[in-house]
């Protein structure tokens, strides 16, 4: 969904307006258990995914492993995912100002005091928090894995 389509939607909205961001470059069970503890925090989730570029800015020149409309297409058919925009910037922070979503979501490998989305999120009103990371699952470990390289 396109950002102008995406704050049309969200204004129609009754109810809090959950957003989290991500690259969701090769999806695992961590993901769909985060975002389905994001989602159960409001009446929907939009899911900020990092666009091409930006993820290969923020994870090297290997990645992203699947194309952006690609990762669009799989997270939007997952239950808990309400709609999907895609940014370019290295952070959410434009597309959180643009959506002022209700409650902003980050996973438990962060803190909500040091998160730079932080100040903008409380300056509008909303609410950040974080849903427990779990253990056991990650990106760069499975494609370690599929490489045949451990660690």
């Amino acid at each position: 969904m396109t950002w102008d389509a995406a704050l049309l939607w969200r204004r129609q909205l009754r109810g809090p307006l959950v957003f989290t961001n991500g690259c969701f470059d090769v999806l695992h069970p961590g993901h769909v258990i985060y975002l389905e503890a994001a989602r159960s925090l409001g009446v929907a989730l939009v899911v900020g995914l990092n666009a091409d570029d930006s993820v290969k800015r923020l994870k090297g020149p290997s990645r992203p492993v699947q194309s952006g409309a690609d990762r669009a297409r799989v997270l939007a058919g997952l239950a808990a995912v309400d709609g999907v925009v895609t940014f370019d910037q290295d952070t959410p922070m434009a597309l959180i100002e643009w959506l002022q979503p209700d409650i902003h979501v980050k996973g438990g490998d962060y803190q909500v005091d040091t998160l730079p989305e932080t100040p903008v999120v409380r300056a509008y009103g909303g609410q950040v928090m974080v849903v427990p990371f779990v253990d056991g699952h990650g990106t760069t470990g499975i494609i370690n894995r599929i490489k045949g390289q451990h660690g």
